[in-house]
């Protein structure tokens, strides 16, 4: 049997496969109203057309704690009962297809307020329906960015209950996985890296208190997400610095990865979606076919934690390789599968592998 279609269970869930969809914004929900943040027509044919494509688990794009926590107006958001009921709608027919639906949990701190990609991916202020962006400390992403709101203790204990929330409304809105966006340096990520967080509270400083707040949203998310059901964490396992990088300061390392990964295991995280970068937006990145693979790698060789790789991965052989080699338990494909949404169809046709495929689709066969 292909490694790659190999049915995966973590505590009572089982994923009809290891090809899995990586969150992606959409930027296609409504900026303001009663429909801020809800699911359209849009995220429904998106989401839907990877179900029928026989990807195992789909997770959500980046799903907004709170209306000041989306990346860009136009995200989604899981603030309110509207928007769960939207989400209903999607994830009974992901499971329909055989499919597990997953959503990730995000608030995009000091990242947030900006326009979609297409239309620059600019800061946006309050004429096109933005705000003040909040971060751990008051540095800008970048040059043309807003100074973000440092917050307080209190703020930052209002943000853990809204991840609290969000979860237990993930829940009613059907969802299997609950994913924490940690990554990309979006606000969880920015705590955990000297980069970005320059507090000298209990949230700043050293290691245990730049993961205070990583690890006060997992316990929170998971005090309400149901025992049988697993937690995910989105990681940037560096932020691509090191402290010879001119005007930057030293920042989140793979070595902090591997020592965070054995916590969150122990507060009740089950799998690392293992990323990198998205802190710095002038780090000196390497890219290249599965180039972000030896983060997972070492943190399932040094930790009891599974991994899920990404990061360039395209082709079936190569999926196929990275889960033979132990090198990952799962794999999470983007762009390849806004490319293609039945990559997995496909995948498993050249590994000699059985798939479930929709009666509909076939004659395609």
């Amino acid at each position: 049997m292909s490694a790659l279609f190999e049915p995966y269970t973590l505590r009572s869930l089982v994923i009809p496969n290891r090809v899995w969809m990586a969150p992606m914004c959409q930027y296609s929900a409504a900026p303001v109203g009663p429909d801020a943040g809800v699911a359209t027509d849009w995220h429904f044919a998106h989401l839907a057309a990877r179900a029928t494509g026989g990807t195992g688990l789909i997770l959500t794009e980046a799903t907004a704690v709170s209306p000041e926590g989306r990346i860009s107006p136009a995200d989604l958001g899981i603030w309110n009962d509207t928007q769960v009921a939207a989400l209903r709608r999607i994830t009974d027919f992901i499971k329909e297809q055989g499919s597990v639906p997953g959503i990730q949990l995000a608030h995009a701190g000091r990242k947030a307020s900006t326009a979609a990609p297409w239309l620059g991916g600019a800061p946006v202020g309050p004429e096109a329906h933005g705000w003040t962006p909040v971060g751990p400390s008051p540095l800008p992403f970048d040059d043309g960015h807003p100074v973000p709101h440092e917050l307080t203790t209190e703020e930052i204990r209002g943000i853990v209950d809204r991840f609290r929330d969000a979860a237990r409304r993930a829940v009613e809105a059907g969802f299997q996985v609950a994913e924490v966006h940690g990554a990309h340096g979006y606000l969880i990520g920015e705590f955990l890296s000297p980069h970005s967080n320059r507090r000298t509270d209990e949230y700043g400083g050293s290691f245990e208190n730049r993961a205070r707040l990583a690890l006060q949203v997992v316990d929170a998310v998971r005090e309400v997400w149901p025992e049988e059901l697993p937690l995910f964490f989105r990681i940037s396992a560096t932020d691509w610095l090191t402290e010879n990088d001119e005007d930057e300061r030293e920042g989140w390392t793979v070595d902090e990865t591997v020592r965070l990964a054995a916590e969150l295991r122990a507060h009740g995280v089950d799998l690392l979606d293992v990323s990198s970068g998205g802190n710095a937006p002038r780090a000196r990145i390497g890219t290249g076919p599965g180039y972000q693979v030896p983060f997972a790698e070492r943190v399932r060789n040094e930790t009891s934690l599974p991994v899920a790789a990404v990061g360039l991965i395209t082709e079936p052989q190569q999926a196929e390789k990275i889960l033979t080699e132990g090198r990952a338990d799962a794999v999470l494909l983007g762009r390849e599968l806004l490319r293609n949404p039945s990559w997995a169809q496909q995948a498993a046709r050249e590994l000699g592998a059985d798939i479930r495929v929709p009666g509909q689709y076939l004659r395609a066969v």
